[in-house]
Parts: C-alpha cells; structure tokens; sequence
C-alpha cells in the first residue's frame, strides 16, 4: 500500500468502529427499554395511580441532582460525592430558616447555602486546580462534620402555619416536585443548549487545552457548572424538606450514586465533552422506574444499592468498550 494512503485508511477504519460501537449502544439501550417496559406491564400495581404519583416524586428529587450532576460531568470534573449532602443540608437550613422568618427566608437561606458550598468546590476545581474527586469527599466530610457540631437534634420540623404548605399538592394531576423538576430540566437544557456558558463547558469538557487556547476563562465556566449543580440539588433538599414537613442529614444520602447512575444511563460521556439535560432525565426515568420495580417486588434497600451500581458499571463497560483500540 501506498505510505500516503495510510492515514486515510485508518480514518476509514476509525469511522467504521465508532459507527458500529454506536450502533451497539443504541441496540442495546433499545433492548434495555423493552425489556423495562415488559416489566412494567407484569409487574402487579406498577400501573396503579398510587405508584404512578410516588414514581414521579422520587424521579423528581433524583433528576434535580442529576441535572446539576451533568453540568459537571460535561465540564469534564467526572462527578461530585457531596450533591446528596448538599440537599440535606439545604432541607435542614430551610426549616430552620422557615421556622425563623418564613417561606422567602427559608428559601434564600437554603439556595444561598448549596450555591455557596458548591462555588467553593468549583474555585478550589477551576480555580487551583485541585482534584475534582478529592475535592467533593473533602467536601462531603466538613459538611457531614459540621452538621454533628451544630445539629444537636438529629432532625428539625416544620411549625404548623408557616406557609410551606401551600406548595404541596398537584398542579394539573402532576405532583408538584415533577413540575419543579421539569422547570429544573429546561433552565438546564436552556443554559447548556443556548448559552456562551454552555458551550464553553462543552469545549472544556472535550479538550481543557483547547478550551484554554480559545480564550474561554476556564475556571469561571467550571466555577458556574459547581454554582448551578448546587442550586439544583439545593431545590432538591428544599422539596424534600416540604414533603415530610422536616429535615436531617439523612434525606440526600444515595442520590449522589442514583444521579451519577442517571447521568451515565442518559449517555452523558463520563470523560466530559458530551452529554444533555434532557438525556439526564431519561436516565433518571429509568433509574426511578428500576427502583420502583424491586420496591414493588420485595428486594430491599441494599438490593436497590447493588443493581444501580451494577447498572453504572454496565453503563461504564458499553461506554468505554474499545476506546483503547
């Protein structure tokens, strides 16, 4: 063969592999959801109203993590272990701040919290460059620590007459956790889709080098992707906090792991560079409906632990699946 032709080949050849690597994926996620809808459908009491209500709620506090988690992962940071952290945080300071001067107070207190603790991880990331990985488990560890010093109960509650009840209830059938999260959603895809913003997490994600020879101020972009994952999963803990009209740590334990399991289950490459809020709220309908289904068959808490982490491994496996080839 002619040495010049060489290269081209190659490229043939690289196209033809990530064409059928992608063909794979979609094969086997097409296979995924039939095989989710046939359990749906034999499944005693999944299509009943009760289940249907319960599925949208608990898909609404995991999806708010999540969309924040994407931002994130598309910013090429990989993920955040203190999100779930970040939302019993909130809870509890919306109750407290509820208790103290109402709804609007609460309100402030807690987003201004998960927003704060959040644009720290994203200077301490962007900014000095430190380890995303460390920087969140730090994180988890001063929040949890903090939490034991100043939380001398291990729950606080809501005063009857203090106005947070009024955003419970439905609107237009749906719960009004859904709802939030579908707003939650759009101000993601919005920002990520049609945003200067969003477009320099998508270059910083594909290539930081790249990123940074274009001009994009790097560690603001990285700085905004932390802000906005902590105000979404701040809402997450403030809604929480409005169902069961209380708070502790307690609530955001595991929604870190479930929003990193919807996020890659969406197709949100794990590298950075690639990915969407709308994909997110894909994989967090089918995270949701997994664990609506083992609820409804009998498996316990820790089953539910071991199939996500078994359905991110899988994720991971297709994902990376010949990259080295």
């Amino acid at each position: 063969m002619v040495p010049g032709l060489l290269v081209p080949a190659r490229l043939d050849g690289a196209r033809a592999f990530l064409r059928d690597r992608l063909n794979l994926l979609a094969a086997v996620r097409a296979v995924v959801v039939a095989l989710l809808l046939a359990a749906c459908l034999l499944t005693p009491g999944f299509l009943s109203a009760p289940n249907i209500l319960s599925l949208l709620t608990t898909v609404s506090f995991i999806g708010c993590v999540a969309v924040g988690m994407t931002f994130i992962t598309i910013s090429g940071n990989i993920m955040s272990f203190c999100l779930g952290a970040t939302a019993g945080t909130s809870a509890m300071v919306f109750i407290v701040a509820l208790d103290w001067g109402g709804v609007a107070i609460g309100l402030v207190a807690a987003l201004s919290l998960a927003a704060l603790l959040n644009t720290a991880q994203g200077l301490a990331v962007g900014w000095v460059r430190a380890n995303p990985i460390i920087v969140s488990i730090a994180t988890l560890a001063l929040i949890y620590g903090v939490a034991q010093i100043f939380a001398s109960d291990s729950a606080v509650y809501a005063r009857p007459g203090t106005g947070y009840e009024i955003f419970k209830g439905k609107l237009g059938g749906l719960p009004n956790e859904f709802v939030v999260f579908l707003c939650v959603a759009a101000v993601g895809h919005f920002i990520l889709s049609f945003t200067r913003f969003g477009r320099n997490l998508y270059m910083i994600g594909s290539s930081f080098r790249a990123a940074e020879a274009a001009g994009v101020q790097t560690w603001r972009s990285i700085t905004g992707a932390y802000l906005w994952a902590g105000i979404f999963s701040g809402l997450a803990g403030i809604m929480l906090a409005i169902r069961y009209s209380g708070a502790n740590m307690d609530y955001g334990m595991g929604y870190d792991y479930d929003a990193v399991a919807a996020v890659l289950v969406g197709g949100t490459v794990i590298g950075g560079g690639r990915g969407s809020v709308l994909r997110t709220l894909a994989g967090a309908m089918v995270i949701a409906i997994v664990q609506a289904l083992l609820l409804l068959l009998g498996f316990r808490q820790e089953w539910q632990y071991l199939i996500a982490g078994l359905i991110v491994l899988a994720v991971i496996i297709l994902h990376t699946t010949g990259e080295r080839r």
